[in-house]
């Protein structure tokens, strides 16, 4: 029986089927799954196929929103269901667009998809200064701090703001991910980020492999 509603699980939000994964949510629960095995085993798995399809083009954004969204409504209920302090949150991501840049699609993408997968989330929005990237990370108590920028001009702000962090004292506190068109993983090797981000899939993946180490 376990098994059926881990497909079920898996199936609602690869459709992204909002309604479906809240029942399937409450479901597993008056049946006495433990909340996080069915996360684990249906949920989680049906993100990652999300997060896979998108990455290979056989998935666009508005069905990429539509999974998310189903997923954080089914990671809600599950949440409410786990005794305090063992909540599905990975960790905490701090993420924005760079200031002078007002393009903010990817980092949008990215912010769904990071809840999706069950990060507790601050979205700073676009054109952000590097001193309230800082003051934020602090205040929030972050364990990553995502970048992204979508003009080559503003690139140099990722680099300026892994300087503030290492004259602040604050670099080894964070791991740091970039990301964005004009962003590769040499620029990120060569400004000293922890990690590159290709698209919002593999941004999720780094941070992950990031969080492991």
């Amino acid at each position: 029986m376990s098994e059926k509603i881990f497909k079920e699980a898996f199936d609602a939000i690869v459709k992204g089927d909002a309604d479906k994964a809240t029942d399937v949510a409450k479901k597993g629960l008056d049946e006495g799954l433990d909340p996080l095995v069915l996360m684990d085993k249906g949920f989680i798995p049906g993100i990652n196929e999300v997060g896979d399809l998108f990455e290979i083009g056989k998935l666009f954004l508005p069905a990429l929103i539509y999974s998310a969204t189903a997923m954080e409504k089914a990671t809600e209920i599950l949440n409410a269901a786990i005794p305090a302090g063992q909540e599905l949150v990975s960790a905490k991501v701090l993420i924005g667009t760079v200031e002078g840049d007002v393009h903010d699609i990817g980092k949008t993408i990215g912010v769904a998809l990071f809840k999706a997968n069950g990060f507790e989330v601050m979205d700073l929005g676009r054109d952000v200064p590097i001193a309230r990237f800082i003051e934020e990370a602090e205040k929030f108590g972050a364990n990553i701090i995502g970048s992204s920028t979508l003009l080559t001009t503003t690139m140099v702000v990722q680099k300026e703001l892994e300087q503030e962090l290492k004259k602040a004292g604050l670099r080894d506190k964070y791991k740091t991910i970039v990301g964005g068109a004009p962003v590769t993983q040499r620029w990120a090797d060569r400004i000293g980020a922890d990690a590159y981000a290709q698209d919002a899939g593999d941004g999720v993946k780094k941070v992950k492999a990031l969080l492991a180490k």
